[in-house]
């Protein structure tokens, strides 16, 4: 009796792999694609707050009379806006998604080689490394909506 069932349980395990096959293909684009938009969203959303805290660090630093991160200050909040708007947008899979991320992988880009300009500086360093990572994964869930329209 106990080998019977271990054999229908078996062949319901076999059964359903076509079945959850076929419904993989059913999704629609953007379920099969989530985990793009998932990890896109969380990286706008984490370089964001790195951009944030950024640019308080530039704006203690102007105050203390280095001129020179007038202009990080300026490229770090603009680029937590744009962040800010490309995880929301993205989270919903919005239809504006696409857009909204080649604008923050091109804000990202501009934002960290500003900031990698001040080598020494671990606050910095850290805000380059967020936008290079926000900037990758935005490019990459682009790759992802691409397929999807074909």
């Amino acid at each position: 009796m106990l080998a019977g069932l271990s054999l229908l349980a078996v062949a319901l395990l076999l059964l359903g792999s076509p079945a959850l096959a076929a419904e993989e293909k059913e999704k629609p684009a953007a379920d099969k694609h989530g985990a793009h938009f998932d990890a896109c969203a969380k990286a706008c959303a984490d370089c964001m707050r790195a951009c944030e805290s950024c640019a308080h660090h530039c704006a203690h630093m102007l105050a203390d009379g280095k001129k020179e991160h007038m202009r990080t200050l300026g490229t770090c909040a603009d680029c937590a806006d744009v962040c800010a708007v490309a995880a929301k947008i993205v989270a919903r899979h919005g239809p504006l998604a696409s857009t909204t991320c080649e604008a923050c992988a091109k804000v990202c880009d501009i934002c960290g080689a500003a900031c990698e300009k001040f080598p020494d500086d671990e606050h910095m360093k850290k805000c380059a490394k967020e936008c290079r990572t926000c900037a990758e994964a935005c490019r990459e869930m682009l790759k992802h909506t691409q397929q999807a329209a074909k």
